[in-house]
């Protein structure tokens, strides 16, 4: 039961930390993207279609709610919230890891909420790699069922776990357990990072596993090492985690080098519509956003709505402004890229 409590207690510490201190470090590169401007638009604004396909789901935008909570009591409005406004304009929602939940089903309803308030979202359900190396399918589908999911993500957070006191230290086998769970299970299996990106060559090794999408989870926006920072009071991993504020692949890096290949949602890092307009342009299908929507979550239904609605008005803009009629257009829209992303991509 110890072990239980700690996890769901876990859960907790993380949004209150992010709610309450920077967490944030290095750069996700966006600053060095730019979409090229079209002085005749020849459109109008309003005619402007965001609507999108992922993983034979239809979309209203390519907007997608990264996983940010549940597992704790506490949690369940927030997820509560964040499913409404799902519902409400037709994006992606993915919920906080499970395992708290399959160590102790009393705090299963902070993650089947969402599938209560929004019947008809793209829903995301979340386990760790270590989770299904150690339970297979078994786990894989308790996850799923819980929230009548439409894709399981397999989230790889290792930074995290080298610095968490409590963290999984064995990482091997994860990739054999993606690869045997992808060959049999009935539900798209996403393969994501949380906060150091995707390299090319793991990209390779996911898509062979059989994944159906990858979430890049790039550097340059949250920083689970900053957070663990926050949590422990040990002064020997506290500065193990801050030698490791900035580690990993900038979200745009990683980008260029595993956007087109797949499926992507790129994350880690996007903080606005024109970022979300950058990513589609550059090769991925969804812009993913946790940390902006994490403060309207905790305020008010009517926070988090005008938030969202933000986000996608800035998307609309940046759309108009490069002659994109459609998602598939500006999947198609040039841009310059510069700076030190332009020197990490040439590499």
């Amino acid at each position: 039961m110890r072990k239980n409590t700690q996890t769901s207690s876990r859960k907790l510490d993380h949004l209150r930390i992010c709610c309450e201190h920077e967490v944030e470090a290095g750069s996700a590169g966006f600053e060095d993207v730019r979409l090229v401007h079209e002085a005749l638009p020849e459109q109008d604004l309003e005619d402007i279609r965001l609507e999108t396909e992922f993983l034979g789901a239809s979309l209203g935008a390519p907007l997608f709610i990264a996983a940010m909570t549940g597992g704790h009591p506490a949690t369940t409005e927030v997820n509560r919230r964040l499913a409404r406004v799902a519902g409400m304009f037709g994006i992606g929602l993915g919920v906080g890891s499970q395992r708290a939940a399959l160590e102790h089903p009393d705090v299963a309803e902070s993650f089947s909420v969402v599938r209560d308030e929004a019947p008809n979202a793209f829903l995301c359900a979340n386990l760790g790699a270590v989770q299904v190396r150690d339970h297979g399918a078994g786990w894989a589908e308790l996850a799923v069922e819980m929230i009548d999911a439409d894709a399981l993500c397999i989230h790889l957070n290792f930074l995290q776990e080298a610095i968490q006191p409590e963290g999984d230290h064995d990482a091997r086998g994860c990739l054999a357990a993606i690869a045997e769970l992808c060959e049999d299970f009935k539900t798209p299996v996403i393969v994501k990072e949380t906060g150091a990106g995707i390299s090319r060559e793991t990209a390779r090794l996911i898509w062979g596993a059989g994944a159906a999408a990858i979430d890049l989870g790039g550097a340059g926006g949250t920083s689970w090492a900053a957070v663990e920072v926050e949590r422990t009071e040990d002064e020997g991993l506290r500065s193990l985690g801050e030698r490791f504020l900035d580690w990993g692949i900038p979200t745009v890096v990683s980008l260029g080098e595993v956007g087109g290949t797949g499926p992507v949602i790129a994350t880690g890092g996007v903080r606005s519509g024109i970022d979300v307009a950058k990513a589609i342009a550059l090769g991925a299908s969804l812009g993913g956003m946790a940390l902006p929507f994490l403060r309207p979550a905790m305020q008010s239904d009517e926070a988090l709505e005008a938030a969202v609605g933000t986000i996608l008005r800035e998307v609309r803009a940046a759309m108009f402004l490069t002659g994109s009629g459609s998602i598939t257009d500006l999947a198609k829209a040039r841009t310059y890229i510069t700076g030190k992303t332009r020197q990490m991509l040439e590499i």
